[in-house]
């Protein structure tokens, strides 16, 4: 059996913490063809609703769901990084818990990783649909500045949503970065990656 560890960053996700559950559970009969365990870890990011009181529900439901509480807020990279600090898993995945990381692209992810060609498989949604013009503007300014200064490349439309081999989990945990840029670190460190494109995806929640 191979251990898949979910990383579910949260910051007054109430609304979001059980749909998110339920359309990641929709993939359990993938799972169980592949002989995958899952541990899916939601991060509360210091959150002052009832986040934590929703993940508990579901902890009383199912084993394989974990919470790591933050004392406050200390920002999605803080998140992230507990999380892959917690994760046991022999492949580690990163999503947000609002679905606009759609966990129905996980099968497709984990069969691309399957023919061990690649490290890592990530997403970038292709459009910015329902987003205001003025953040995708400054968006897509950010991606052309820092493409021109840095040696390494920054794929525009990238999101943290990422699966990942357990080895280029650990070496992302071995850069001691205190201000961290995800985004730079997995691009930093220099293993295979697949990108996947899907259309942007509103909010389900929050």
């Amino acid at each position: 059996m191979s251990l898949l560890s979910v990383i579910v960053p949260c910051y007054n996700e109430e609304e979001s913490v059980a749909l998110f559950y339920q359309e990641l559970t929709k993939n359990d009969p993938f799972f169980k063809e592949k002989e995958i365990e899952l541990e899916l870890l939601y991060i509360d990011d210091g959150s002052k609703d009832g986040t934590v009181r929703e993940v508990k529900k579901l902890i009383e439901q199912d084993s394989r769901v974990h919470i790591v509480s933050f004392s406050r807020n200390f920002g999605k990279e803080a998140a992230m990084f507990a999380g892959l600090e917690k994760s046991k898993g022999d492949y580690v995945v990163m999503m947000d818990v609002d679905l606009q990381d759609p966990p129905k692209f996980l099968g497709e992810m984990y069969r691309t990783l399957e023919t061990g060609e690649y490290d890592c498989v990530a997403a970038r949604r292709t459009d910015r649909s329902g987003e205001r013009r003025i953040r995708s503007f400054f968006s897509a300014m950010f991606y052309k500045v820092i493409n021109k200064i840095s040696k390494i490349e920054f794929v525009e439309g990238a999101r943290d949503y990422r699966l990942m081999t357990r080895k280029m989990r650990d070496a992302v945990l071995k850069m001691g970065e205190y201000n961290r840029f995800s985004k730079g670190l997995f691009g930093w460190c220099g293993f295979d990656t697949k990108w996947i494109e899907f259309e942007n995806a509103e909010r389900a929640a929050g």
